[in-house]
C-alpha cells in the first residue's frame, strides 16, 4: 500500500524533525498549486464561473490539507445537460494534477443499470466465482493516489444505475472505505476527490425555461419557477435521502447559448492546433469560416455540437491540405461557395 507507507514516513520525520510552536514551517504534503490546476480549467471550461469558483474553494482546501482524515477529500455532484464540461471539468482536474487526463478511476454508472451488477464494484459475494480474488471495477492505484497528490474518482451518469449499486456506495461516500465481500481487500478512498455527473432534471429544466420563454408567459413577463428546485425534485426521484445527505456539495453547470460560441470555437481551434503541431503545421480561420461553423450550433448539444462540426467540416479540409501541400506549414480556413476550404498561405 503505497499511500500509506509513504504517510507513515512522512509522519515518522515529522515527529524526528518536530520544532517548537512558532518556530515549525507549514508545508503541505500535497505537491500541487491550486492557481496552476485553475488555469487549466479556466483555458478549457467556459460559461461555468461559478463551478469554477466552487472548484478553486476545493482545492484550497484539499492543499491545506484540514480536511476529516475518515472521509474522502471531497464529494460532489455535478448536475446539468449532456456538453455543458461536466466529465471534462474531472477530466482537466486530473491533467492539471497527475500529467494524464486519464490518470482517474472512471465508472460508467449506464452500464450497472441492473441490480446484480452492484458485485462488479464491490466484486462478488462468497461462495461465487471470482470471490476470494477480489476483482472489482475500482482500479486500487487510481483511487488512493499517493501521498503527494490525491486519487481522483468519476461516478459518470450516476442516476442511471440500478439503486441497489448506488447503495453500495453509501459506505464509501461517508467513512471513505470499501470492504469487499470477500473480506480479504480493502479499498481505501480517504485520499481520493470523488465527483458524479448526472442529466438528472436537465430535460425538466430546459422544457421548463422554454415554456416561459415563449407564448403568453413571455408576453406576461412572468418567470420560471426556480430552476435549481426542479432538479433537487429530480434527486430525490432518483437518489434516496441517505445518498443525498453525504454528498458535500451539488453543483449545477448552466447550458451553454450562443453568447458562447466564439469562445467554444477558439477552444477547439487550439485543441486542433496542438495536434497539428505534432505534423508540424498550423491553421487559422477566416471570420467566415468562423460562421459557418458556428451556423449549426444546437444549445441542447453545448460543446459536443461545436466538436461534431469541427470533425464533419474542418478536420477533413485541413486533412487534405497536409496531404496535398506536404511541405508547407501554415494554413488558411476560408470559406467559398459555401464549402469550407483550406489552403496553405504565407506568413
Amino acid at each position: 500500500m503505497p499511500f500509506i507507507n509513504e504517510r507513515l514516513d512522512a509522519t515518522r520525520s515529522s515527529v524526528q524533525n518536530s520544532q517548537p510552536p512558532g518556530e515549525a514551517v507549514r508545508v503541505s504534503r500535497f505537491r500541487f498549486e491550486p492557481e496552476q490546476v485553475m488555469q487549466v480549467l479556466r483555458d478549457q471550461i467556459v460559461g461555468q464561473d461559478p463551478i469554477l469558483a466552487a472548484m478553486e474553494a476545493l482545492l484550497v482546501r484539499v492543499k491545506a490539507d484540514i480536511g476529516d482524515e475518515h472521509r474522502p477529500l471531497g464529494v460532489h455532484l455535478f448536475l446539468g445537460p449532456t456538453g455543458v464540461g461536466k466529465t471534462e471539468t474531472v477530466r482537466l482536474l486530473a491533467e492539471a494534477i497527475h500529467g494524464d487526463r486519464d490518470s482517474l478511476c472512471r465508472i460508467d454508472m449506464n452500464t450497472l443499470a441492473q441490480e446484480h451488477y452492484a458485485a462488479a464494484l464491490t466484486g462478488a459475494p462468497p461462495g461465487y466465482v471470482g470471490s476470494r480474488e477480489g476483482h472489482s471495477l475500482f482500479d486500487p492505484d487510481k483511487v488512493q493516489g499517493s501521498y503527494s497528490k490525491p486519487g481522483i474518482v468519476l461516478f459518470d451518469e450516476i442516476e442511471k444505475a440500478s439503486p441497489e449499486v448506488n447503495r453500495t456506495l453509501l459506505n464509501v461516500l461517508d467513512t471513505g472505505r470499501l470492504v469487499l465481500p470477500s473480506g480479504l481487500k480493502e479499498i481505501d478512498f480517504r485520499n481520493t476527490l470523488i465527483f458524479m455527473t448526472s442529466n438528472a432534471g436537465a430535460a425538466e429544466a430546459e422544457a421548463l425555461q422554454q415554456r416561459y420563454g415563449k407564448g403568453w408567459r413571455r408576453c406576461l413577463g412572468l418567470s420560471p419557477p426556480d430552476v435549481d428546485a426542479v432538479r433537487e425534485q429530480a434527486l430525490r426521484k432518483y437518489f434516496d435521502p441517505e445518498f443525498l445527505n453525504r454528498i458535500d456539495q451539488t453543483l449545477s453547470f448552466s447550458s451553454l447559448s450562443r453568447a458562447w460560441l466564439d469562445d467554444l470555437l477558439d477552444k477547439e481551434l487550439r485543441a486542433l492546433n496542438r495536434r497539428l503541431l505534432r505534423k508540424g503545421a498550423e491553421l487559422t480561420i477566416q471570420q467566415s469560416a468562423r460562421a459557418f461553423l458556428c451556423a449549426g450550433f444546437d444549445p441542447r448539444y453545448g460543446a459536443r455540437e461545436m466538436l461534431r462540426a469541427s470533425r464533419r467540416y474542418l478536420e477533413p479540409a485541413i486533412a487534405r491540405a497536409l496531404l496535398d501541400h506536404p511541405h508547407r506549414n501554415h494554413f488558411e480556413a476560408t470559406l467559398s461557395e459555401g464549402a469550407l476550404v483550406v489552403s496553405p498561405c504565407v506568413r
